[in-house]
C-alpha cells in the first residue's frame, strides 16, 4: 500500500502540463534476474509504462523515460520500450531520444586502451569464480557477483576495487552484487539532466532503487517527486518497499492523467 502523502503527490500531478516519467529499469521495474538477459518489467509496470507513453500531444502531455545502468542494446531487449520513450543508458554516456536518435559514444584512444586493460583485470577476478560473469558496455565493463554466496560476492567486489584503485581516468561505482568500472565520467543525474533539457517537463517523476540512482534523486527540485524502492539512505522524498509499490505508483499516475 502506498503511503498518503505518496498518494497525494501523485494526485497533484494530475494538472501537469508537461510531466516526465523517468524510471530505473532492473530493481525498479524489474526484479533481479539469475543473469541481465532474463530480466523483465513486472506485467503490470509494463502496462502503466505503455499507457503513460500513449497519452495525447498537447497540453497534460506525458514523457516517459527509462534511465538505466544497462548500455541501450541491452537496455532495449529487457525492456522493450514504447517508441516514444526516451532512453539513457550507461549511466547518462548513451541516449536516445526521438528527436536526435541515438547518441553516438565515441572513446579516445586511451579511453579505449584503459577499457581493454579495466577489462582484462575484472575479467581474472570473474574467472576465479564460477558463479561471477562480466557485463560489456560501450564505456565500461560491470562485474557481477549477484549469483556468489554473500562473503564471496563482497571478496570478489574488494579485490576488483583493489585491482583498478591506481587506474587514473577510470570511475569505479558500487550497487547491489555489481562493480561498474567506467571510462567515461557521467551518472543518472547527468542522464536525468539531459532528459529535462530534451523534454523541457515542468514536472519530473524518477523512481530508482539502487546507489547509482541517488545521483539523479539530488538533481530533484521541490516540485519534482522523486520514489526510493527498497531500503537505504536516499536523497528522494518518498519511499516505497516493493516493484509492486512501484506498479501500483505508476498505475496511480495514469489514472489521475485519464491515461
Amino acid at each position: 500500500m502506498l503511503d498518503a502523502d505518496l498518494r497525494t503527490a501523485a494526485a497533484n500531478l494530475a494538472d501537469v502540463d508537461h510531466l516526465l516519467v523517468a524510471l530505473d529499469f532492473d530493481g525498479t521495474l524489474a526484479p533481479f534476474a539469475p543473469t541481465p538477459d532474463e530480466a523483465r518489467a513486472l506485467p503490470g509496470s509494463a502496462a502503466a509504462l505503455a499507457r503513460l507513453a500513449s497519452g495525447p500531444d498537447g497540453p497534460r502531455r506525458t514523457t516517459t523515460a527509462l534511465l538505466s545502468g544497462r548500455h541501450l542494446e541491452s537496455l532495449r531487449i529487457v525492456a522493450a520500450p514504447p517508441e516514444t520513450t526516451l532512453l539513457v543508458g550507461s549511466h547518462g554516456a548513451e541516449r536516445f531520444s526521438a528527436a536526435t536518435g541515438e547518441l553516438p559514444l565515441t572513446l579516445t584512444p586511451e579511453q579505449e586502451s584503459l577499457l581493454e586493460r579495466t577489462t582484462a583485470s575484472l575479467r581474472e577476478i570473474a574467472d576465479s569464480h564460477p558463479n561471477a560473469a562480466l557485463e560489456h558496455k560501450p564505456s565500461g565493463v560491470v562485474l557481477h557477483v549477484r549469483q556468489c554466496p554473500t562473503a564471496e560476492g563482497a571478496r570478489l567486489l574488494e579485490q576488483a576495487k583493489a585491482a583498478l584503485h591506481a587506474e587514473a581516468g577510470l570511475t569505479v561505482t558500487e550497487g547491489k552484487a555489481v562493480l561498474e568500472a567506467a571510462v567515461v565520467r557521467v551518472d543518472k543525474g547527468v542522464g536525468l539532466a539531459w532528459l529535462r533539457e530534451q523534454t523541457k517537463a515542468d514536472v519530473v517523476v524518477f523512481v530508482g532503487d539502487d546507489v547509482t540512482d541517488e545521483h539523479a534523486f539530488a538533481t530533484l527540485n521541490a516540485a519534482d517527486v522523486g520514489v526510493k524502492v527498497g531500503e537505504g539512505p536516499t536523497a528522494a522524498r518518498f519511499r516505497v518497499g516493493s516493484l509492486e509499490d512501484v506498479t501500483e505508483f505508476l498505475t496511480l499516475i495514469t489514472s489521475v492523467r485519464d491515461l
